[in-house]
């Protein structure tokens, strides 16, 4: 019998293996510095000069030669009247007050005229004027006040008016400037604006404004500060448009974007 040998199977050939690949770290890219914030002195510069008291004392002499006895602008017959007139003026215009209050205050310029007319003729009387209805019935009721706690005479104190109902501060700065001489400094939208703007008083609120004012203004501007500054920013220093060229005291502002 023959003798079967079998071939032995070929061998399969080995496949090499993949070398892995090296990784190579990347180095980490440096983080980028924030750029270094420009200073308020660097970028508003005139905007942080302080005001010198030669600067401020030229200023207000300014002002006071172009007008010397400048009036407020709200029309009123005696303390009262002009209390009531101003406690009417939040949020509304001073022509829109007069308007108003001409007839008005030929009927009733005391507190005991005023209660004799009562909130309805009153409302009526004022319906032109924004929120006339809540202003109507504080004006009942700080004349009914004036009369039951001050004898029916406006109180000569800050704390005296701003007890009365819808009298503030404000109210009472203006009272008692007008009214009775006081050197106070009442501070509305545009005294804010130019306390602000002209960097004389910069505040972020009314009061730090009108402290601030206080504090800088000789003693001999003091009685008509607060008008001269009303006026300039009624008339001249506008919110939206300032009219720099005609501006009395362009030279000397602080305002970075002024046009002169």
């Amino acid at each position: 019998m023959a003798k079967i040998t079998r071939k032995p199977a070929p061998r399969k050939a080995s496949v090499p293996k993949k070398k892995a690949k090296a990784t190579v770290a990347k180095p980490k890219s440096a983080k980028k510095s924030a750029p270094a914030r420009k200073s308020l002195k660097a970028t508003r510069p005139d905007a942080t000069k302080p005001w010198t008291p030669a600067e401020i004392h030229e200023v207000f002499s300014r002002f006071r030669k172009a007008n010397p006895e400048p009036k407020g602008e709200l029309e009123h017959v005696n303390p009262f009247t002009l209390l009531v007139a101003v406690v009417l003026s939040a949020q509304a215009t001073d022509a829109g007050v007069n308007k108003a209050t001409r007839a008005l205050f030929e009927i009733a310029d005391t507190p005991q005229k005023m209660l004799d007319l009562g909130e309805e003729r009153l409302r009526e009387s004022i319906k032109t004027i924004g929120l006339y209805r809540t202003k109507a019935r504080n004006v009942i009721a700080l004349s009914a006040k004036v009369l039951s706690e001050f004898g029916g005479e406006v109180p000569r104190t800050r704390a005296g008016i701003e007890s009365l109902p819808g009298a503030g501060r404000k109210t009472a700065n203006v009272v008692l400037n007008m009214a009775f001489g006081e050197h106070t400094m009442a501070v509305d939208t545009h005294v804010f604006r130019v306390g602000n703007r002209t960097a004389l008083a910069p505040g972020k609120t009314p009061l730090e404004v009108e402290l601030g004012l206080e504090k800088v203004i000789p003693a001999e501007f003091m009685l008509h500060a607060h008008h001269w500054l009303i006026l300039h920013g009624r008339y001249t220093c506008l919110a939206r448009k300032p009219r720099c060229e005609v501006c009395l005291i362009n030279d000397l502002c602080r305002w970075p974007e002024k046009t002169v």
